[in-house]
């Protein structure tokens, strides 16, 4: 089947049953990253992962990793770090920093994905309220963090990086707690990998996140602000 071409001024996403079974999920070509374009994706389980200097490359694969908020798993060796570390979570506090460390060149990778022009595009989401990160501060540096989208009650969660040891983890496990307290629906991580299953992300198909955008995307909820992040941090250090 050949791939759409989206108009690169308005761009219109055909149905995700139209993605292709190899490579899974590729749905169309082109169009642009405009906010619109970006918001309308998530809304319909599609986003976009390309390198230069290929054209935009939109996805929306057959299986989906995702999160329950609330239900990270925490191993002992997390656990233990929680206890003991002197960190401290916010939220919104340093977006552009945080994409710029998760673009940052990685062991054994060829490059990165997170071009100047996708870290230009959602930053403009980010000033827009759409897009969010959570960082993890040590001693007033910052060494760990993520971002993502919001789409109503569902996080769509876009990458995240480490500094130090353990770092990317307690951002996220604070970030499932914190949106679980917050009446958060799901967390999209988008595709599997060991990081993510371990910890607690689960497969879903296609169609069941479709329903779940459906029921969720159009859900006004706030997002937390840092002293909701830091709280559960706090909550860990108790258990």
């Amino acid at each position: 089947m050949e791939l759409p071409w989206l108009d690169e001024e308005n761009p219109c996403f055909p149905s995700s049953d139209n993605a292709l079974e190899d490579p899974d999920g590729l749905l169309a070509v082109g169009g642009n990253l405009q906010a619109q374009t970006l918001i309308d994706a998530y809304r319909n389980g599609i986003f976009p992962w390309y390198e230069e200097p290929q054209p935009i490359l939109w996805w929306s694969p057959s299986q989906r990793a995702v999160l329950t908020p609330g239900e990270a798993c925490v191993s002992k060796s997390l656990r233990k770090t929680l206890r003991q570390g002197n960190f401290t979570l916010t939220t919104n506090q340093a977006f552009a920093e945080v994409i710029n460390a998760c673009a940052a060149p990685r062991a054994k990778a060829r490059g990165t994905w997170i071009t100047a022009t996708m870290k230009a595009a959602y930053r403009r989401l980010h000033q827009l309220g759409v897009a969010h990160s959570v960082e993890c501060w040590h001693d007033g540096t910052l060494i760990g963090g993520l971002y993502g989208v919001q789409t109503g009650a569902i996080f769509c969660g876009e990458s995240m990086f480490s500094r130090e040891s353990n770092a990317s983890k307690i951002a996220f496990v604070c970030l499932s707690s914190t949106l679980a307290d917050k009446g958060f629906a799901l967390i999209d991580c988008q595709l599997e990998n060991p990081h993510l299953t371990s910890l607690g992300a689960s497969i879903i198909s296609r169609e069941q996140l479709l329903l779940q955008l459906a029921r969720w995307r159009d859900v006004g909820i706030n997002w937390p602000e840092s002293e909701d992040f830091h709280k559960s941090f706090c909550s860990f250090r108790g258990s």
